[in-house]
């Protein structure tokens, strides 16, 4: 397909800092410059390139609008030699409603051209812009060097009829967009629309459809890099009229690719995402930008972790040491009276195979001390859930203390199914700044371990082939307290990402006593999440800002067991 104006489009997705005016605003000019040198007429840039995404309540805060706008009037005035389209804070002129808009601006060696203010406003699972922004009036198209650009903030693109069984939204402004009079030559969405498994799928499948649906071709240009628990991919597209792939930016990294209106063709990049094998490689990468940014974002060069010898904290550590190097990365072991010499020895191959700095540092001193003194009004058995936690305990104030000593970032090494089900210590193994396998379910975690084996022996054998075991009485295993994770995850993901009920669990084929009981400890252990260190998002539904739920509760279907009887729960998990 020919368009009657030839252009070439540069889409430049960059990894903004929430709040940094300066670095952003050195980043987008940074792809300015290089879209220029490669002769292109314009730069396209994600949804709140200048102000970084989500900015929250900063939004509340003048000082932070003041400093947005002087940036932006800047970035404006400068000579760049080409049209820049990117995503800024606008105020509003209207006398009533919400002061701001989330809008696309384009503008030209010190002129505003055009200026589109966001339509739909998503306030369900992490968004919240309604608290913050007025929603715009819609826009016309926008001529801009002869063609007619239907101009969209990312989720004004997300409410097709056509591919939507359900529409949140009243309006299309897609639709409205390619119904405007002249038509629509190309259509354009800026967005910062964050990552989770297998959400690149779908995204890609919808934005076909919109093209299929108004026989336009389409430019998508997505934010990337952490911003606190969201992580975003990238993975900017060009898809022609038929909605095929014509040209597409890498995932997890800053990067720009170029599309010719000329051809109808532009850059093509190698991704990870491309489903099967290729999945648990996203989310690998994801987990290590998510890790990098976080620390850096927040003036953190170095990171701590204890390491177990269990494949939790051996996938944690592997993440840390891409994300920071490895020699930025303090591996911790804390033996305690039941901690097994092969956990030791595993703990230390894993520091010498990734290259850590490794200290062990024995708490049963310690443990013996605090026994010693709490009788007694602590005397009962030995080995229960509260001499247990005890020991987890020990070790979150000991890693505590090494990360205050020396500005260490502490990464907490709890996996989603342990989060889930409460099968972690307050103020112990949950101590942390950053969780980093908090939404990654333990099925994923093994795969993580063996991906990241293909490239040499990182994490011994043993650690993948022997139960996992929390090591704080004799003889423990997970399973001793748990169903078997083949059969707690996908409990756990139908009941937390798909929600359905514990019948509707029950009939997938799982015994109805065994998902009652793991629904009555996902819901009685909210008040544990909520007092967790921030987590990385990787699935559709993860525990912190997207899944609000209250600590007191007595809804009769997460409580009741297969009889109508409240179930209990007698281990450590529910008590610790």
């Amino acid at each position: 397909m020919r368009y009657k104006q030839a252009m070439k489009i540069a889409i430049a997705q960059i990894n903004p800092v929430v709040g940094d005016f300066g670095h952003n605003a050195g980043r987008m000019r940074f792809w300015i410059d290089a879209a220029r040198r490669q002769g292109c007429d314009l730069v396209v840039l994600p949804e709140l390139a200048l102000a970084g995404y989500p900015p929250q309540d900063l939004l509340e805060r003048p000082a932070f609008l003041e400093s947005h706008d002087a940036a932006l009037r800047q970035l404006i005035t400068q000579e760049h030699g080409i049209g820049v389209l990117c995503g800024v804070i606008e105020r509003s002129r209207r006398p009533q409603g919400k002061p701001l808009h989330n809008s696309a601006l384009l503008f030209e060696d010190g002129r505003i051209l055009f200026s589109a203010a966001k339509r739909l406003l998503p306030v369900y699972d992490v968004f919240d812009e309604s608290r913050y922004f007025e929603p715009g009036a819609g826009s016309p198209p926008c001529l801009y060097k002869g063609l007619r650009l239907g101009i969209t903030i990312c989720e004004d693109i997300w409410n097709d009829p056509t591919f939507f069984r359900h529409q949140l939204y009243l309006a299309d402004p897609v639709a409205e967009l390619a119904a405007a009079p002249g038509g629509l030559d190309l259509l354009v969405n800026i967005a910062a629309s964050p990552f989770h498994r297998g959400k690149y799928r779908s995204r890609q499948e919808m934005l076909a459809n919109a093209c299929r649906s108004h026989r336009l071709p389409l430019i998508y240009c997505n934010q990337v890099g952490g911003q606190d628990s969201l992580l975003f991919d990238g993975r900017s597209l060009a898809l022609d009229a038929t909605g095929a792939v014509q040209a597409r930016a890498t995932d997890f990294a800053e990067d720009m690719v170029v599309w010719d209106s000329t051809t109808g063709k532009g850059d093509l990049h190698p991704v990870l995402q491309n489903g099967g094998e290729d999945e648990a490689a996203a989310v690998l990468a994801a987990l290590v930008m998510g890790t990098r940014d976080y620390a850096h974002k927040c003036g953190f060069r170095q990171g701590v972790l204890g390491l177990s010898g269990g494949v939790d904290s051996a996938v944690t550590a592997a993440v840390a040491a891409r994300a920071l190097g490895p020699e930025n990365v303090l591996g911790v072991a804390l033996p305690s009276p039941y901690t097994s010499a092969a956990s030791l020895e595993d703990a230390a191959a894993v520091a010498a195979n990734l290259g850590l700095s490794f200290e062990v540092i024995p708490i049963s001193g310690v443990l013996a001390s605090y026994l010693e003194t709490l009788p007694p009004r602590f005397a009962g058995p030995a080995h229960d859930v509260a001499e247990q936690n005890i020991q987890a305990r020990i070790r979150g104030n000991l890693l505590m203390a090494i990360a205050n000593r020396f500005g260490h970032l502490l990464l907490s090494t709890g996996n989603k199914s342990e989060m889930a089900v409460g099968y972690c210590t307050l103020y112990g193994d949950m101590s942390g700044g950053l969780a980093v396998i908090s939404d990654v379910p333990k099925m994923l975690v093994y795969r993580l371990a063996r991906l990241l084996n293909r490239e040499g022996p990182l994490i011994p054998e043993r650690v993948l082939s022997r139960a996992p075991s929390a090591e704080l009485k004799p003889s423990q295993t997970d399973q001793d307290d748990l169903p078997p994770y083949e059969i707690l995850d996908p409990i756990c993901a139908a009941y937390l990402e798909e929600n359905r009920s514990r019948a509707e669990i029950a009939a997938m084929g799982f015994p109805a006593a065994v998902v009652a009981d793991v629904i009555n400890r996902i819901n009685r252990n909210e008040y544990k999440r909520k007092q967790a260190p921030i987590g990385l998002k990787v699935t559709s539904k993860a525990f912190g800002s997207g899944r609000r739920y209250p600590n007191a509760c007595r809804c009769q279907e997460n409580e009741a067991g297969q009889d109508g009887r409240t179930a209990e729960c007698p281990t450590r998990n529910f008590k610790g």
